[in-house]
């Protein structure tokens, strides 16, 4: 199986509180093409500390793959949407991919040329 990638794509995870905010943030991504594909899964459970004390409560998660270079521009979509005063978001590296995967997800953030 050929594979690549190294370094060149980043899983970004956030949380939210509800479906929907989930949602419209994969929505957000994928539309502003800073991402390929965005999944939306949950609820779950985080336990965290917050205030002083360890919380607990149900979330959403949304992971977007994307080209690493996308990373900031990821990151203030996400800031601007989010519910909460301050998100989880995080990259993760992936290391190693299908190499049509990987071409897919170049080929799918590309800009279209704005005249």
């Amino acid at each position: 199986m050929d594979t690549g990638g190294k370094k060149d794509l980043i899983k970004v995870i956030t949380t939210t509180e509800n479906e929907e905010d989930a949602r419209r943030i994969a929505k957000d991504l994928v539309e502003k093409r800073l991402c390929a594909c965005a999944q939306v899964s949950g609820p779950i459970t985080s336990y965290y500390w917050w205030d002083g004390a360890v919380q607990s409560s149900t979330e959403w998660q949304c992971a977007a793959k994307a080209p690493a270079q996308n990373y900031k521009d990821i990151e203030r979509a996400i800031l601007k949407i989010h519910p909460y005063k301050l998100p989880q978001i995080i990259a993760i590296p992936i290391i190693e991919t299908l190499s049509d995967y990987k071409d897919w997800i170049m080929e799918a953030t590309k800009k279209p040329f704005e005249f």
